[in-house]
């Protein structure tokens, strides 16, 4: 019990850390491709300035509108962040560590239904987009909400029925069983390219990310959802984003890139602990791909209109979706005649 406690702990210093600091990789990413420096004050390098922004969040003034209601107004962003942070125990990090003759994985959580638990926790968190919109009384709070809430209904459909043309395959709804048959095999990208194509279409309109950032539109609707919001309020609103983008990282790199695996590594006979700790260090560097991949596209695409976003969600995705599934039943079909 101790060390899931001690794990736990871990895992959520990692997961704030990683958000902190995808902030200032973020800022420099965007410097690099407008040929500007960046974040350069705050230590060396800048490597402080995501301290020094949680400390200016924490010092600002916290505001709430006098006809807000007040307990929604708290409830939204503290939603938003938490279900963003649950996400992650059931993700497996890395293989099973050798520590004075007892087995640790390095999974929190390996439920049979792994992948639904991560739905539901997607699926809660836009009750923290929808309340904190509908409880500041503001009318273009209220739009960003609803264009949050329209939006996941309809790339969670999407990327539900990518998951269900990779549960076909694998037999499981386990995170870890998933991993552990690329690991036998090839990797998932290699029998589902247009599954991991919708899912990661999908992972940009879930994380609300460019170029489907429009429940926070800034040239129609000020600040979407969160324009009411600020001081740390608004600073959880703006991390949890940060936490989801990292955490659908590590969910790609997990479903279709073997997460912890790494071909050819078991064979080369290094102790266990040596293979499990490179298994969990290809997993960041995955994960740092991916994340890579988010501000990459944010800086290069321009916003989509909102009727065009639901055109492509509705009339383009889904339908590939659904041919995507029925390919996969049927290649299985053919494959084990059963």
């Amino acid at each position: 019990m101790i060390p899931i406690v001690i794990f736990l702990v871990a895992l959520l210093l990692v997961t704030l850390g990683v958000a902190a600091y995808a902030t200032y990789a973020e800022r420099k990413v965007a410097a690099f491709m407008q040929d500007r420096i960046g974040p350069d004050r705050a230590g060396p390098f800048g490597l402080l300035q995501p301290i020094a922004d949680g400390v200016k969040m924490i010092m600002k003034e916290d505001f709430m509108p006098a006809s807000a209601n007040r307990w929604l107004f708290f409830l939204g962003p503290a939603i938003a962040m938490t279900t963003a942070l649950l996400t992650g125990v059931v993700i497996p990090w890395g293989g099973t560590l050798d520590l004075g003759g007892t087995a640790f994985k390095l999974q929190v959580a390996d439920p049979d239904i792994g992948i639904l638990y991560v739905f539901a926790m997607v699926s809660i968190g836009v009750y923290g987009i929808m309340l904190g919109g509908w409880a500041s009384n503001n009318k273009y709070a209220l739009y960003g909400a609803i264009r949050a809430a329209s939006q996941m209904v309809s790339y969670e459909l999407t990327m539900g029925m990518s998951i269900v043309a990779l549960v076909i395959l694998t037999g499981s709804l386990s995170l870890n069983d998933i991993v552990e048959q690329q690991r036998a095999g090839l990797w998932n990208i290699v029998y589902q390219p247009l599954g991991f194509l919708l899912f990661v279409i999908c992972a940009f309109a879930e994380c609300n990310r460019a170029p489907f950032d429009l429940p926070e539109c800034e040239t129609e609707l000020v600040g979407g959802y969160h324009t009411e919001y600020s001081s740390m309020k608004l600073g959880f609103y703006l991390f949890a984003e940060y936490v989801n983008m990292f955490i659908s990282s590590a969910v790609i790199s997990t479903l279709f890139f073997g997460g912890y695996d790494v071909p050819f590594l078991d064979g080369l006979g290094l102790p266990q602990n040596v293979t499990v700790i490179l298994g969990t260090v290809a997993l960041f560097l995955k994960i740092t791909f991916f994340i890579f991949l988010f501000m990459w596209v944010r800086w290069t695409l321009p916003r989509f209109r909102y009727d065009q976003l639901m055109d492509l969600g509705w009339k383009s995705l889904i339908p590939l979706a659904i041919l995507n599934v029925l390919l996969t039943g049927v290649g299985y079909y053919l494959k084990n005649g059963i």
